[in-house]
């Protein structure tokens, strides 16, 4: 099963890549032209891989396109360069909406009192099989590579937690065995930033990550492609532990110290 499923990436890996696609690439996807050529290739052969396995449904009457496909696509790509993947093996589908949708919650408070109510979202990672984004969302993330906000990262960074991903990898901040210097790192800056947030400082990292770990992590995932330099010097172990995790250097990119700006 293992042989086959390598053998047939390996056949669409080596399709060509659709025109049509790459302007979308080079149009929806700014950072695309951040990398290198050799990454540039490799996305796009993840991005042929990602797009022959998931399936990607619209809600609230949103029409699926190539444009969605592949923006989503190559953003969650980007994710898996020079890491060996599996192609977030827990994920089956991409649900799409036009734009910030409506989901209830239910939070337990006392007891077994709980408390029901509505959230605005722009995306939310399903623990098992999907991935819900926001259209316009995605769109503006991806158009300002630079401001450290970008839906697709951050929900795609916790896929890649193996509790989202069933394997991917091991869990980001759980396991202390395989990974104890790793994620004692990241798990005494995420201590540091609540304590931080608590001071009422300038943050350089989205405060919504001082909710629990996992979204530190998906926080920092944004910050660490889109704010490279500013999170290098401000959380300087925290970014060699995401530079090892994710074996990249974004601060290392052509103009990662440029202001970007929505298109």
């Amino acid at each position: 099963m293992l042989g086959f499923k390598k053998r047939r990436r390996t056949r669409v890996a080596r399709q060509p890549f659709p025109a049509e696609w790459l302007a979308i690439l080079r149009k929806n996807v700014p950072i695309y032209a951040s990398l290198s050529e050799d990454d540039q290739q490799e996305l796009r052969r993840h991005v042929l891989i990602f797009l022959s396995e998931k399936r990607f449904e619209g809600c609230g009457g949103l029409e699926i396109t190539d444009e969605i496909r592949v923006t989503i696509a190559a953003q969650a790509c980007i994710l898996l360069l020079h890491r060996q993947t599996d192609y977030y093996p827990g994920l089956t589908s991409i649900l799409v909406y036009p734009r910030p949708y409506v989901a209830g919650r239910a939070r337990h408070v006392v007891g077994d009192m709980v408390l029901e109510g509505e959230d605005t979202r722009l995306g939310e990672s399903w623990h098992r099989g999907s991935i819900v984004l926001a259209w316009n969302s995605v769109r503006r993330g991806a158009a300002n590579p630079r401001d450290g906000q970008n839906v697709v990262f951050h929900e795609f960074a916790h896929q890649l937690d193996s509790t989202y991903g069933k394997g991917d990898n091991t869990p980001v901040l759980r396991d202390r065995f395989r990974f104890a210097s790793w994620a004692q790192t990241l798990g005494e800056d995420f201590a540091e930033f609540r304590r931080s947030v608590g001071r009422d400082d300038e943050q350089v990292l989205d405060e919504y990550g001082a909710t629990d770990e996992a979204e530190f992590f998906a926080v920092a995932t944004e910050c660490f492609f889109e704010k490279a330099e500013e999170l290098q010097d401000v959380h300087p172990e925290l970014y060699e532990a995401l530079k090892d995790f994710y074996q990249q250097d974004p601060a290392s990119w052509p103009g990662a110290s440029a202001p970007g700006g929505p298109s």
